[in-house]
Parts: C-alpha cells; sequence; structure tokens
C-alpha cells in the first residue's frame, strides 16, 4: 500500500511515495479506500513545521471497504469523509479534543488506504463525486462554522471575504445559499467575474482600491458589514475591522498574511472571534444544507496521485481560486 510521507525540515521536495503494511480496522474503526483529497494551505506548513515522518494532508474523501467490531454507522460501499479533529464529536472545542488532527499530530490522507475511527467521519452527500467531496473537511467546514455557527448569518445580512481561496469560496457559495449578500475581495479582475457566475453580489479589486474596507463601508451606506472571514492575518485585520458593523464579527482564519498582532483599532466595537474548523456535528449539518442547496464545490485543478508535489506547488502559487485537488487511484 503507498503512502506518502513527509520529511521534516525538506519542504514540497521531501514529500515521498513510500510502501507501508496494509492496515485492519481494530474496535471501532473503520477501513477507507482513499479515491481523493484537497490541499489547504496548512499543508504547506506541516511541511515546515512537521519533526516526524507524517502521513500529509487532513481532507479526504473514499469508500469503506472494512469496518471493525462495534461499528454499526457505516457498512462496506458507503462513501465517506474524515473529520479534521477525528477526536471532537460536538461541543465546545477543547485541547483534548484537538489534540489529534489529521495530517499534523496523526497521519492524513494522502495515502490508498486509511484507518479512522469511525467516530471521525461523515457520509457525503450523494450528489458529490469523490473529488468535489474531498474538500469539504477542512475549508468548507471552517467556512460553515464561520458563517452560521458563529456568525450566525441570517437571509438579508451581509459577509466580506477576502480573496478566492478555498475558505473564502466556500464562505461566497453558503453565504449566498442562504440569502446572505456578499462582497468579494481579489486583485485579479478575471477571479472576481468568476466569484460573480458564483453569485457575489459585490466585488473589489483591492490593487485597484487599496481602501477597500472605505469601499465596503459604501457598499453598506456607512453601517459596515455584518461579518468578514478573515483569512489574511496581520495584513488585513484592521482593515476587516473597519470595514464591520457595531457588534458585527470578524471570524479569523488561518493567517496567511502573518498572525493579527496589532489591537482592533476600535476598542469594544467588533466581535472578533479566532475559530479552528468545526466538530463532526457541525460536518453534518453542513452537510445537509450542501444536499438540500445542491452545492457544488469549486475545483480549480486536479492532479494524479503520483504529480501531488506539482499540486502542492501550485497551491503555494496562490493562483487557483477554489480547491486544488490530488485523486488517489
Amino acid at each position: 500500500m503507498r503512502a506518502y510521507q513527509v520529511t521534516p525540515g525538506a519542504g514540497i521536495d521531501g514529500l515521498t511515495i513510500v510502501d507501508v503494511p496494509e492496515q485492519q480496522p481494530g474496535h471501532g474503526d473503520v477501513l477507507v479506500k482513499v479515491h481523493a483529497v484537497s490541499l489547504n494551505y496548512r499543508d504547506l506548513g506541516i511541511l515546515r513545521s512537521a519533526r516526524t515522518s507524517v502521513v500529509p494532508v487532513s481532507d479526504g474523501a473514499g469508500e469503506v471497504i472494512a469496518v471493525g467490531d462495534g461499528v454499526t454507522q457505516f457498512a462496506v460501499g458507503d462513501r465517506v469523509a474524515g473529520c479534521f479533529f477525528p477526536a471532537w464529536p460536538d461541543g465546545d472545542r477543547t485541547a483534548e479534543y484537538t489534540r489529534l488532527a489529521l495530517g499534523g499530530t496523526v497521519d492524513g490522507m494522502l495515502a490508498e488506504q486509511v484507518v479512522l475511527p469511525a467516530l471521525g467521519l461523515v457520509h457525503v452527500p450523494a450528489h458529490l463525486s469523490y473529488e468535489e467531496a474531498s474538500t469539504l473537511p477542512c475549508a468548507a467546514l471552517t467556512a460553515w462554522n464561520g458563517i452560521y455557527e458563529v456568525g450566525r448569518l441570517r437571509p438579508g445580512s451581509t459577509a466580506l471575504f477576502l480573496g478566492t481561496g478555498g475558505v473564502s469560496i466556500f464562505g461566497l457559495q453558503f453565504a449566498h445559499l442562504g440569502g446572505v449578500r456578499t462582497i468579494v475581495t481579489s486583485s485579479s479582475d478575471e477571479k472576481l467575474e468568476r466569484a460573480r457566475e458564483l453569485g457575489a453580489d459585490e466585488t473589489i479589486n483591492y490593487r485597484e482600491r487599496e481602501d477597500w474596507e472605505q469601499v465596503a463601508l459604501e457598499l453598506t451606506g456607512g453601517r459596515g458589514v455584518d461579518l468578514v472571514l478573515e483569512v489574511g492575518g496581520a495584513g488585513t485585520y484592521a482593515k476587516s475591522m473597519a470595514a464591520t458593523r457595531i457588534d458585527g464579527h470578524v471570524v479569523l482564519i488561518g493567517g496567511l498574511a502573518g498572525q493579527p498582532t496589532e489591537p482592533s483599532p476600535l476598542p469594544g466595537r467588533v466581535v472578533a472571534t479566532r475559530i479552528n474548523v468545526g466538530n463532526r456535528v457541525m460536518f453534518e449539518r453542513m452537510n445537509c444544507a450542501i444536499t438540500q442547496g445542491e452545492l457544488r464545490p469549486v475545483i480549480d485543478q486536479t492532479f494524479t496521485f503520483t504529480s501531488a508535489v506539482d499540486a502542492y506547488r501550485h497551491l503555494q502559487s496562490q493562483t487557483h481560486l477554489g480547491k486544488v485537488v490530488i485523486t488517489v487511484p
């Protein structure tokens, strides 16, 4: 059985295919034939920070090929996706729940087969391909959590999405599905046009308007947006706060431009909440919405299993819109 492993400190060039023994599911476990995985920016960080030869990638979908004793919720042939945090079933985030993270502290999904606890799996929407389903565990659930679990947006609310990466595009799709007015930023007019095709109500080219926070205020009549999915970090945090209405939400995710270190420019005006993906029950709620709305994830490009290094390089280039996927033979 083939799997990729990370060589600590070696970066993308340290991704190697190795032969590992086939596993069998133990009590409460499920053996999954992986059909597709998708990449997140976190996967680039793992290449820099991993201290052991972990199997990378948190996000993947596949087919159940065996179940262990005590497993009743899954059967051979079921189509499933793994949970980013396989030990976090429901409730508030705790250190115990988030100690295990696929592709980081424990082996992830970039392999031909994986064994996962049944409690760390969900059924995937029937209308999605394996490639589409593989995009859900991290980026989609993070966006869903920020918009509906934390932000509790309702029809008629306004949300601002920074850029056109995986989280932001899923945020746009989920918000549009729920009747939320959407504003998207990008430095590319081509990407902004694609965002409008996906339902964006307003778009801002931040190279042409570096004061994009002021544009967001103008578009909301000076009130400010109800929510920002903040993926930029220190490079965009202050502007996101300024673009948000009194008692609105800035949901902090990732940190492509570094972690926010400066204080809020308007203390007490905006609620800033940091989230970390989400739990299995949130995942199941999100899948219900995806099924009901027949939502289809946006895949930028698909690579073969043996071309995984090229997929990582494409992600690193930040030229993509939506998700980067790797198929597994």
